[in-house]
């Protein structure tokens, strides 16, 4: 297996390494048709194995302080996604992914990578034992159908009806948010110092 710079005939392979690693996460649904393209420098990393996508790190990176990055000071890097291949997981592939991109980060001058995700244990598990550190959360509410729509969302439109709502909680009423919608994810930033 190789761990390379992404290159733009990678797009394909990339795409589908995402979705297929998704699939069986709290973001299943959170399908791209394409590579995302980042106002800012990004580290953008793939493995490889047998010409086949098989792994892959985006830190989209700042070179001004909290451009990118929601807390910390200094230059941080933005972890948007990191993913290996249902057939390849557990056989360190991320872990070498992000080994690959801290070299890198250190020699561009961050001092930290943030990363934001929901609450599938053993994606936390994974960013736990890498040295990360759970610094904050907020809630990822769907609300879907008349049943939990109503008397919380209503159109001020003539004759527009909501039939499904993405909304983000950061109250203090986490609970009663869980216990009131039936999809509710907790979303968890991340951030890990990146030594020296």
């Amino acid at each position: 297996m190789q761990i390379r710079n992404y290159e733009a005939g990678d797009e394909i392979g990339w795409v589908r390494c995402r979705a297929l690693s998704f699939l069986d996460t709290a973001y299943f649904d959170n399908v791209l048709k394409n590579k995302e393209i980042y106002n800012n420098p990004a580290i953008e990393l793939v493995a490889v194995e047998d010409e086949q996508i098989v792994g892959l790190l985006d830190i989209e990176y700042e070179v001004q302080e909290r451009t990118v990055c929601s807390r910390g000071n200094g230059l941080g890097g933005m972890i948007w996604h990191i993913a290996v291949h249902p057939d390849f997981q557990r056989r360190g592939i991320g872990t070498q992914l992000l080994n690959a991109a801290e070299k890198t980060a250190k020699i561009k001058g961050l001092n930290r990578f943030e990363a934001w995700t929901r609450n599938d244990e053993w994606v936390r598990n994974w960013y736990i034992k890498s040295g990360f550190d759970d610094v904050e959360s907020y809630l990822q509410v769907y609300i879907d159908g008349n049943k939990e729509l109503n008397g919380v969302i209503k159109s001020e439109i003539s004759n527009l009806f909501p039939v499904q709502v993405y909304a983000h909680y950061v109250g203090n009423e986490k609970e009663s948010i869980k216990e009131s919608f039936q999809r509710v994810h907790e979303c968890i930033c991340y951030e890990k110092m990146l030594r020296k």
